[in-house]
C-alpha cells in the first residue's frame, strides 16, 4: 500500500491522537497515586502482527519499550483465533514484561466484523503485588509477590472471578489493585472504540498497511542516523552503589553502517539481591538511549528498534535468569542511558549530555494514619535527582530521566499516609560545576505524625559513585541519607536498600544527587553563577571555588526595614582568580 506523504502524516497525528486519549481515560479513572500522579504507566495500540505503531506522549522507556516486545508473548499464548470481543489479557511475569512483578500489563485484541484487526496494551505499576513489600532485599523472585502468567482477566466482557479472587488475597491494597485494573482494561476500550472511529472515518478494513507505512518510514530515519556516526567500537563502563557491593556496568557500542550494536559483556554477575535486571528491561532502555542520542525525533514504534541490537550474557546482572529477584531492577536499569551516552560521546561528544542522577529513588512507606481514623496506608513516592548538563544548556533540577516519572505534591502524600513532609527544597551545590551546569538534587525531610511506629523500603542509589562531568566538567555531589539529629549515628551502617522501622514521632531526611557539568567551569559566563548565587544553586564560597567568580555582597539598612542584601560580580578579582592569580 502506497500512502501519500501528507496522507501519512494525517492518519499518524489520528493514531497519536487515539493513543493520548487511551493514556487520558487511564489517568482520569486510576485509584492509586503511583498511576494517576506519578504517571508511572504506558499506553500504545499494537497492529495485527504485534508490532508497536503508536505510544502515548506520557510514559516511562522501561515500559513503553517494554511492552514493545511483549506483545509477541502474549500471541503465542493466546492466538487471534482463540480471542473473542471482551477479552482482556494480563501478566507480570517480568521475563515478558517490564521487569518486575509489580508491573502489570493488559493487552485487548480489538475487533472489525467479527476479526482482530489491532491490539491496545498498557503497562502500569500496581501499588501492591505481595510477597515482600517492594524492596531491593529479596533473594529470589518468589518472595517478591503474585505471579500472574498470561491468562484471561475478563472473558468475552466477564471479569475472570477467580482470577480477581486469588489477586486481592494476596496484596495489602486490593482497592487500588482492583481499581487501576479496571482502569487499564477501560483505557484499552476507550483506545479501541476511538481506532475503530478514525478507521471508518478514513474508510480503513485493516490498520497493517498504514503500521507497515510507519514502521518502515521510522526505521530508514534510524538507519540514516546511524550512518551519520563514524564506523567504529566505542567503549564504556561505571560503577553503582550495588546492594552489598559496588556493580560494574559496561556497554561496548559497535557501529558498521546503518547498524549498531551494544554488547554489556563484562558487566558484573546478577545479584543474591532484587537488583538484577532483565534482558527486556536491558534492551528497553538501552535502545532508548540510543535514539535519544542519536535521532530523538524518530516516531517511537517497531521501526526504531529494528537497526539497534542488544547483547548481555546469561547470568550476568544485565541478563538475570530467573529465578533471580528484580524488584528493583530500575536501581540498576536506569543507569544504562548514562553508560550508553558515555560510550556514543567518544563518537559525537557534541551532542550527548553528561551524566545524572540516573536511578530515580524509590520509597515505600507503611504505617497508619493519625486519630481518629488509624487506618493502614501503603503510600509509594518517586523523587528525582539533576539531570547531566548539555552541551549548550544547564541540566535540569530534580527532574526524572531517563524513568519520566512524576513525584507527587507533598499534600497529596500527607492526605493519604500519617506523615508530614516538612522540608522539599532544591540543594545548593549539588549540581556538578562545568561551562554549563548540572541540575541540582533535593532536600527533603519526612517527619511521622501518627505517633505510631512507621516502616519505609527505601531503594535509592548514587550514595557512593557521584554523576560524572563531561569534557572538563565536573561532578555532581552525591546523595545522602540520614534518621535526623534524635538517631545521629543510625545512619553510619544503614543500608538504604533495606526496609527499616522508625519511631514515633521520628524524622528522616534525604538528599538527592545533581548532575554532572559539561565543560570547564571557569569558561561559564560569570552572569549565569551571579543567576545560580540569586536562585539558590550556587552557594557563595562555591562560586569562587568552583567557578572562579568572586562576588561580593553588601546589606543596607534603614530605620525602620533591613532590604535584600545585593549581589555584584568583582570583574577584576573574578579575572586574575580565573587567571590562576591570588
Amino acid at each position: 500500500m502506497s500512502i501519500d506523504p501528507i496522507a501519512l502524516e494525517v492518519l499518524w497525528s489520528r493514531l497519536l491522537s487515539v493513543t493520548n486519549e487511551q493514556q487520558a481515560a487511564l489517568m482520569r479513572t486510576a485509584f492509586s497515586t503511583v498511576v494517576r500522579e506519578s504517571q508511572d504507566l504506558a499506553c500504545g495500540v499494537f497492529d495485527t502482527r504485534g508490532n508497536m505503531v503508536a505510544q502515548s506522549e506520557t510514559g516511562t522507556p522501561g515500559h513503553i519499550n517494554a511492552m514493545a516486545t511483549c506483545m509477541r508473548h502474549f500471541q503465542a499464548a493466546y492466538p487471534a483465533s482463540t480471542l473473542e470481543p471482551g477479552d482482556v489479557l494480563i501478566t507480570n511475569d517480568p521475563w515478558m514484561t517490564a521487569g518486575q512483578i509489580n508491573d502489570i500489563t493488559l493487552v485487548t485484541p480489538i475487533f472489525l466484523d467479527s476479526r482482530v484487526v489491532a491490539y491496545f496494551a498498557n503497562t502500569c505499576h500496581m501499588l501492591d503485588i505481595g510477597g515482600r513489600i517492594l524492596s531491593a532485599e529479596a533473594r529470589e523472585v518468589y518472595e517478591e509477590g503474585f505471579l500472574i502468567p498470561i491468562s484471561k482477566l475478563f472473558r468475552a466482557g466477564e471479569r475472570n472471578a477467580e482470577l480477581f479472587k486469588l489477586l486481592m488475597a494476596n496484596v495489602r491494597t486490593p482497592r487500588e489493585v482492583e481499581g487501576d485494573l479496571y482502569a487499564m482494561a477501560s483505557c484499552n476500550d476507550v483506545g479501541g472504540n476511538q481506532l475503530l472511529e478514525f478507521m471508518r472515518e478514513f474508510k480503513l478494513d485493516s490498520i497493517d498497511p498504514l503500521s507497515a507505512a510507519i514502521i518502515d518510514r521510522s526505521e530508514r530515519a534510524l538507519r540514516a542516523a546511524i550512518t551519520r556516526l563514524p564506523d567504529g567500537v566505542y567503549e564504556h563502563e561505571m560503577y553503582s552503589d550495588g546492594f552489598e557491593e559496588p556493580v560494574l556496568l559496561k556497554a561496548t557500542v559497535s557501529v558498521e553502517g546503518d547498524e549498531l550494536t551494544v554488547d554489556h559483556t563484562g558487566s558484573s554477575p546478577q545479584s543474591r539481591y532484587g537488583i538484577n535486571v532483565v534482558m527486556n528491561y536491558t534492551h528497553a532502555y538501552t535502545s532508548f538511549a540510543v535514539k535519544c542520542a542519536i535521532s530523538p525525533e524518530v516516531p517511537h514504534n517497531e521501526g526504531s528498534f529494528r537497526p539497534v541490537h542488544v547483547t548481555a550474557p546469561e547470568g550476568c546482572i544485565l541478563n538475570a535468569q530467573h529465578p533471580a529477584p528484580v524488584a528493583a531492577r530500575h536501581l540498576i536499569g536506569h543507569f544504562l542511558p548514562g553508560l550508553i551516552f558515555g560510550a556514543l560521546a567518544k563518537a559525537m561528544p557534541e551532542r550527548i549530555m553528561a551524566d545524572g542522577a540516573a536511578s530515580i529513588r524509590i520509597t515505600m512507606f507503611r504505617g497508619k494514619r493519625p486519630q481518629p481514623s488509624r487506618d493502614p496506608y501503603t503510600f509509594m513516592l518517586f523523587q528525582c535527582g539533576g539531570t547531566g548538563a548539555r552541551p549548550t544548556k544547564d541540566g535540569l533540577n530534580n527532574v526524572g530521566f531517563p524513568s519520566g516519572v512524576a513525584g507527587v505534591p507533598a499534600e497529596v502524600m500527607e492526605s493519604l499516609t500519617g506523615l508530614v513532609v516538612e522540608r522539599r527544597a532544591v540543594r545548593p551545590d549539588s549540581a556538578g560545576p562545568g561551562k554549563f551546569r548540572g541540575g541540582c538534587g533535593q532536600f527533603t525531610t519526612f517527619v511521622d505524625r501518627s505517633g505510631q511506629t512507621w516502616s519505609m523500603s527505601g531503594m535509592y542509589d548514587r550514595l557512593k559513585f557521584a554523576a560524572q562531568g563531561m569534557l572538563g566538567g565536573e561532578a555532581g555531589a552525591p546523595g545522602l541519607y540520614s534518621l535526623g539529629a534524635e538517631r545521629a549515628g543510625d545512619g553510619n551502617d544503614l543500608n538504604p536498600k533495606e526496609l527499616l522501622f522508625h519511631p514515633p514521632g521520628s524524622r528522616v531526611e534525604t538528599a538527592l544527587p545533581g548532575g554532572g557539568g559539561y565543560g570547564h567551569p571557569f569558561e561559564r559566563d560569570p552572569s549565569a553563577v551571579l543567576d545560580d548565587v540569586l536562585n539558590g544553586y550556587v552557594s557563595l564560597d562555591a562560586a569562587r571555588r568552583d567557578y572562579g567568580v568572586v562576588i561580593h555582597t553588601t546589606q543596607r539598612e534603614d530605620e525602620q526595614i533591613t532590604l535584600p542584601r545585593h549581589l555584584s560580580i568583582d570583574d577584576a578579582a573574578t579575572a586574575r582568580l580565573r587567571a590562576g592569580q591570588v
